[in-house]
């Protein structure tokens, strides 16, 4: 079986001619037991981990935080298609869910790409005109069952904590599809489950920084009385850091290995790059690099860079479904505003393309004041 061919298409229901746009074509492959949603289920990996626990490693936590961060920090504007001219934003475009802050809804939706490779939005009004929505609500990806058909290849419909949803309309579901369709819970449940244990045995040796070992007897055998007693006056002096006496039969021997032989460093390195991988997160960015050899680079590259390797397959995941007929006008892109925002230039660089814009009567002086953000003069 394909990659793809596990992929689910909604079903359409009923006749899709009618004026109103219908939900559609929506890819959601089904939610596993363990909580794990994307196509892990095609891989069948050993390890599954959860959010939480993944959450719990530095690195991941690091990765989820800058992508989320700058991604839900960003403008969503309204475009038209064939001229890129702005339009006016529709308010569900300021604020998809009434009941928070815009960019706390993005930042979610970023996360279950991240990690389930699904999210899903639950519209909750809708356009008197049209149907399309105009409000949303953020849907948990172990909230929502897909039910297939009889072939198990087309969704019917889905169910949100044990209650179905229409197709269409209010109560239905916007999926989004991440261009990592697994996620990092599916398929790197390994790697991460190997920091959480290393963490583990970390705080271990740290918790007990004397030796383990046993107490050798060289002389006549003791009775177990007196073994007994000897080993709990030996654990009570360990645990209180005192000096214990041992008789000159008596030898303390050592079976572990100390912190520097065990290589926990260089362990928490090369899991943390490999996480960086895994997130598709440069290592320095995450510190992942002991011995970091880039050369000197300005913010603002290494900004694009980070932009283009690492954020833009989810911005274009949201652009693209916020942009289907469904939810926006045909004609009409949904964009979000990252030139403006993240790569913005300093502003010495920007004054001086604008300058040389002006000189070849490119702008006027009110576009010019504009692009800076400032009103034009006689306006408020």
């Amino acid at each position: 079986m394909g990659l793809f061919s596990g992929l689910r298409l909604i079903e359409a229901v009923g006749d899709t001619a009618t004026t109103q746009p219908t939900i559609e074509a929506q890819l959601a492959p089904p939610v596993m037991e363990t909580g794990v949603a994307g196509l892990g289920y095609l891989f069948q990996p050993s390890t599954f981990i959860t959010r939480e626990e993944a959450m719990a490693v530095p690195s991941v936590a690091r990765a989820r935080n800058l992508i989320c961060g700058v991604i839900s920090s960003l403008p969503l504007s309204l475009y038209k298609k064939s001229t890129g001219r702005e339009l006016g934003s529709p308010l569900w475009l300021e604020q998809l869910d009434p009941r928070q802050p815009r960019a706390i809804t993005i930042a979610y939706l970023v996360d279950s790409l991240f990690f389930f490779g699904t999210a899903y939005l639950e519209v909750t009004s809708t356009y008197s005109d049209d149907g399309r929505p105009n409000s949303f609500a953020f849907v948990a990806n172990n909230r929502v069952t897909p039910t297939l058909n009889r072939n198990s290849t087309l969704v019917e419909y889905y169910s949100v904590d044990g209650v179905r949803r229409p197709n269409d309309g209010v109560g239905s579901l916007i999926t989004f599809q991440g261009v990592d369709s697994e996620g990092i819970l599916a398929r790197g449940g390994r790697t991460i489950k190997a920091a959480l244990d290393l963490e583990k045995a970390a705080a271990v040796a740290a918790n007990t920084p004397m030796p383990t070992g046993y107490i050798k007897n060289t002389g006549a055998d003791l009775p177990p009385e007196q073994i007994t007693g000897l080993l709990a006056q030996w654990k009570a002096a360990r645990a209180q850091r005192s000096t214990a006496y041992l008789s000159s039969t008596l030898s303390y021997e050592t079976t572990s290995f100390s912190p520097k032989e065990m290589a926990y460093n260089e362990a928490s390195q090369f899991l943390s790059t490999q996480i960086a991988r895994l997130c598709n997160v440069p290592a320095y960015l995450l510190s992942s690099e002991m011995n970091n050899s880039m050369t000197y680079s300005n913010i603002l590259d290494e900004r694009r860079q980070f932009v283009s390797m690492t954020l833009q397959p989810f911005i274009t995941a949201i652009e693209g479904r916020l942009s289907m007929n469904d939810i926006t006008a045909i004609g009409n892109v949904v964009r979000f505003e990252i030139d403006e925002t993240f790569l913005r230039a300093d502003a010495l660089t920007r004054l001086a393309v604008i300058e040389k814009m002006l000189a070849l009567n490119l702008i006027t002086q009110e576009q010019a004041m504009e692009m800076e953000d400032l009103s034009p003069n006689g306006n408020d």
